[in-house]
């Protein structure tokens, strides 16, 4: 099912079109002249049909007459801009418009009005969540052939390098998330990073793994995965930068430590999720295919920074070596953890990978990122992660980096003082786990990770995107990865 970035009149060409825009964009005249005359001649009827769009956006559609054979035309009429903390693109409604527009086979056309070309990466972005990759069925869907254009409102075309990049990534850290650990336990995880790699002339990769971990003193991300059939791992990903040419200027190079939580299916451990609460975990290692997959994509794009991605790779699994209540380890740090939550693991496993890049990688920045808490989606909603941030230059960064992406984000308190004494153990350093369940979950698990910093003072922020990744239907939606992109300014 392929995505190929192509002019109007290649996309217009498709049996089914999609147009979309805000009204005021479907309605310029250098617009309309780039439109087939049939559908240039009932746009107006169509777009009173449509109405303004609401908050979701609509569309209307009609066929429209031609050789060999009618064409399928749709209409979709954006929302007018959101609020300030929304994108300004709306691509929470362009993902459902081009979904519902799909046609079930053969070339399928859409042209893309924006506002501006600012709103070009989260529009891209949001079309290639709309067609997703995984499937197992007996009878595969017939093959989708997507052509895209982008205009503004003067009728010019509009792309950018490596575009089509940023988006096959989206769709491939969702086709991670969707299949099931069955089929992408950590030993196949570890397989689809090296054939990535070995794609990727100047990249390189490293595999701490099994009792490795535990030899290494990675003692969080051993015992979270040692009770699985498949081993955990840490998957170490470096990328040294673009080389810079002597003839032209210095540019500024910033060296990057992406963690992404790969907990390819979480049970709960020991403290084992409900029935209802189980399904879906496959998915809880989005964070280090968002990582990953971003990786894939700056690379490609040449980009001048330097990027470490590690993925913390394990499946917390039920067994006779499984991770026990009241048990103690250490972690990377050298800090010792009482556990009282074997099914708050993914801060376990974090721990250990942001203690290993803060002592082996001399970062200039370090960002985890996981589907971490439920609590989140409580504090910051379905469609915005939180973050929990210990540099304010860098948490406004970041807000910005959302809304340009189309990845939302929203900044959660940063206050140790009120945290640290949640995992307060008479026995070890700390829990793993709050004593008080109503004092800021999601700042409180962020803070865990954060006391394994040790003596890292450099810019540290931490995106927990349990809603955005997950919660937004069955189908998971590669978020992360235009995050990542828009921080290091790639795209």
């Amino acid at each position: 099912m392929p995505i190929r970035l192509t002019d109007t009149v290649t996309a217009l060409a498709a049996p089914t079109i999609l147009i979309f825009g805000r009204r005021a964009m479907l309605l310029e005249t250098a617009v309309r002249q780039r439109l087939p005359p049939t559908l240039d001649g009932v746009l107006d009827a169509m777009l009173e049909g449509a109405g303004n769009g609401g908050d979701r956006g609509i569309t209307a559609s009609t066929w429209l007459p031609g050789e060999p054979k009618a064409r399928h035309a749709v209409v979709g009429v954006l929302p007018e801009a959101g609020s300030r903390h929304n994108a300004p693109a709306r691509p929470d409604a362009v993902t459902p418009m081009v979904a519902h527009s799909v046609p079930r086979s053969g070339p399928f056309g859409v042209v893309a009005v924006l506002d501006s070309a600012d709103h070009l990466f989260a529009t891209a972005l949001a079309i290639a969540r709309a067609l997703p990759l995984y499937e197992s069925r007996s009878k595969p869907r017939p093959a989708i052939d997507l052509h895209v254009a982008f205009i503004t409102r003067d009728g010019t075309g509009v792309t950018a390098p490596n575009l089509d990049a940023a988006m096959s990534a989206v769709r491939e850290a969702a086709r991670l998330a969707d299949m099931p650990t069955s089929e992408l336990d950590t030993t196949r995880f570890i397989e689809v990073a090296r054939t990535l790699v070995e794609s990727l002339p100047g990249a390189s990769i490293r595999v701490i793994e099994g009792d490795a971990l535990a030899a290494q003193g990675l003692g969080g991300l051993h015992a979270v995965g040692r009770a699985a059939t498949a081993p955990p791992a840490l998957v170490h990903l470096a990328w040294n930068g673009e080389p810079q040419s002597e003839a032209a200027p210095a540019r500024d190079v910033t060296t990057w430590a992406w963690v992404g939580k790969g907990i390819v299916y979480d049970t709960g451990g020991l403290s084992l999720k409900t029935k209802t609460g189980m399904p879906g975990m496959k998915g809880d290692m989005a964070g280090a295919a968002a990582v990953l997959c971003a990786f894939d994509a700056a690379v490609r794009a040449g980009t001048r920074h330097r990027i470490h991605a590690l993925l913390c790779l394990a499946e917390n699994a039920v067994g006779p070596n499984a991770l026990r209540p009241d048990d103690i380890i250490t972690l990377y740090s050298g800090r010792t953890v009482e556990v009282n939550n074997t099914d708050a693991e993914g801060r376990l496993v974090l721990g250990d990978g942001v203690a290993w890049a803060a002592k082996n990688l001399n970062p200039d920045i370090i960002v985890d990122i996981a589907t971490l808490t439920g609590a989140q989606l409580v504090a910051t909603g379905r469609r915005h992660a939180a973050i929990i941030t210990n540099d304010e230059t860098w948490e406004h960064a970041t807000v910005v980096a959302g809304r340009y992406s189309g990845d939302l984000v929203h900044p959660l308190p940063y206050c140790p003082e009120f945290y640290r004494a949640e995992f307060k153990s008479d026995v070890a350093d700390m829990k793993n786990s709050v004593k008080n369940r109503e004092n800021a979950q999601s700042s409180c698990a962020a803070q865990f990770i954060a006391n394994h910093l040790g003596d890292f003072d450099r810019p540290w922020i931490h995106v927990d995107m349990a809603g955005p990744a997950l919660g937004l239907g069955e189908r998971a939606s590669g978020y992360g990865v235009g995050l990542l992109l828009s921080l290091i300014d790639a795209f």
